[in-house]
């Protein structure tokens, strides 16, 4: 019984193209993706590595050292590293720069305290307070040495009469005496709880501007540091964007031939067609009655007959 073998291939310029393709695929796949590294000093690192040569024998080679770009981080930028400190320094409105108006608000508050004291209240007295008290008197004087004068005159003079009117004088001008006395205390005493007032209030202000300091100080802080933050994440995205590009030109060539295999699996099909056929092998008598392949059912009649 004869057999065909019929084998189907691409024309050859197409299978050398395709050929190529492969070795050419092998050849990246063999070789590693990366940039290449060098030294601090620009000197290529090199590395070890292992193949195949052309004799199918494992061999050692040597070649620079490739690594893929990793990924950066932006350093945080001068705006962003001076609020950083600036947070915990007082001085520059950080944590604490409420502290010396604080401070200050607390002297102030000791004062008003002090001031208050009842027992400091002398320093509010009229200084003149003396002078006035004195002024009382030789404004009674003229009355008493009158009213003397008058019961001398009249032969009275120690009676019970000129006795009573003296007191009388006497009487009025120690109430006179007392209230002038009595007003300087009020006053003083005004004065003493007018500045006590005004310390305190002005203690209360002190601590609500260290607060109000505080406060801004720290919007300050964050501004600045809102605006590094923008410039980091600027710096971010130029490193990002340069990494893309990298890692786009590395893995180039093998899109190229990713495009390629595309061509070549929609390019048409050139086939040729190689037959071979085999055969049994004919006796000598099939040959002496003329049966060759062409009479191979006869010689199947004949077989069965026993001929043969």
């Amino acid at each position: 019984m004869a057999e065909t073998v019929q084998i189907v291939r691409e024309a050859p310029d197409i299978e050398a193209y395709k050929l190529g393709l492969l070795q050419e695929a092998k050849r990246l796949s063999e070789t590693p993706v990366g940039l290449l590294q060098y030294d601090s000093s620009g000197k290529p690192l090199m590395e070890s590595y292992e193949y195949y040569d052309e004799n199918n024998k494992l061999v050692t080679g040597e070649r620079q050292q490739r690594d893929l770009p990793t990924q950066k981080i932006a350093d945080t930028t001068a705006l962003q590293d001076y609020a950083l400190a600036s947070v915990g320094a007082a001085q520059d409105g950080g944590i604490g720069g409420y502290q010396p108006y604080l401070q200050e608000a607390a002297y102030t508050l000791g004062d008003a305290a002090t001031a208050i004291d009842p027992s400091g209240i002398g320093a509010f007295m009229n200084p003149f307070q003396e002078a006035i008290q004195q002024e009382i008197i030789r404004g009674y004087q003229p009355q008493y040495n009158k009213a003397a004068a008058q019961a001398i005159g009249a032969g009275a003079y120690g009676g019970s009469r000129a006795q009573v009117q003296q007191s009388e004088i006497q009487r009025n001008m120690a109430s006179a005496l007392a209230q002038s006395q009595a007003q300087n205390f009020l006053q003083a005493q005004q004065a003493q709880r007018a500045q006590g007032e005004a310390l305190g209030t002005l203690g209360l202000r002190q601590a609500a501007l260290g607060e109000q300091a505080q406060s801004q100080g720290l919007k300050d802080i964050l501004t600045q540091y809102d605006f590094g933050k923008q410039e980091q994440a600027l710096d971010q995205a130029v490193l990002d964007a340069q990494r893309q590009n990298d890692m786009a030109q590395l893995y180039e060539p093998y899109q190229r031939l990713g495009y390629l295999s595309d061509v070549y699996k929609g390019a048409p099909t050139s086939q040729s067609t190689l037959t071979a056929s085999t055969a049994p092998s004919v006796s000598p008598f099939q040959q002496y009655l003329g049966l060759g392949i062409s009479g191979l059912s006869a010689a199947a009649g004949a077989s069965k007959a026993g001929l043969f």
